[in-house]
């Protein structure tokens, strides 16, 4: 059973994933943009702890969180248009080794962000999507939870000038969300 996590975040690593293959589309996800965004991840270049906060059962109402930490090392390549993230996160019950592969497309102005674990290599399907000119980037892809069709949305921004992400489930076609992973990056010296 696959499941997403949210990397990369960490998205980018170790974002939890869900479970399944890609539930068809029943309408776009990503609304289009101009902006060039090619330099939209360059805040997330370096080398980082991380906190991250998981919802022990998601989509069944609970707040029951449990947290886990971990380090991260992200590097650009192709001029900046993409990026590799390498982390690593303990948890009290499990690791992981994660990575996160983000890639802009600049004929769409938008980002692919692949995740993907040791164990399961890259998981599909990639988050699709872009940052707004406030320096919010949301990232979709349909998916499907427990045999049921979901959309998944990856968030990034900062936090007191440092990167932050959220991973969020939709049951009902994005009428309301339900965030279930979240990382806190701080720099450090690894």
């Amino acid at each position: 059973m696959k499941f997403l996590a949210a990397a990369t975040t960490v998205v980018l690593l170790m974002a939890p994933t869900t479970t399944g293959h890609a539930a068809p589309a029943t309408a776009p996800l990503v609304s289009p943009t101009n902006r060039d965004g090619r330099r939209d991840f360059d805040f997330l270049f370096g080398k980082w702890r991380t906190h991250y906060r998981l919802l022990r059962e998601r989509l069944r109402g609970s707040h029951d969180w449990y947290s886990c930490n971990g380090t991260s090392v992200i590097r650009a390549f192709w001029g900046g248009s993409g990026n590799l993230e390498d982390g690593d996160l303990h948890c009290p019950r499990r690791y992981i080794g994660g990575m996160t592969l983000r890639l802009y497309n600049a004929r769409t102005h938008q980002w692919a962000l692949w995740w993907g674990t040791r164990d399961l290599g890259l998981v599909p399907p990639p988050q699709i999507g872009h940052f707004d000119s406030s320096g919010v980037g949301d990232f979709f892809a349909r998916d499907t939870y427990r045999g049921k069709p979901i959309i998944v949305r990856f968030r990034w921004s900062t936090v007191k000038g440092e990167p932050h992400f959220e991973q969020a489930f939709s049951p009902d076609d994005g009428k309301s969300w339900e965030t279930n992973w979240t990382t806190d990056y701080t720099r450090a010296n690894l």
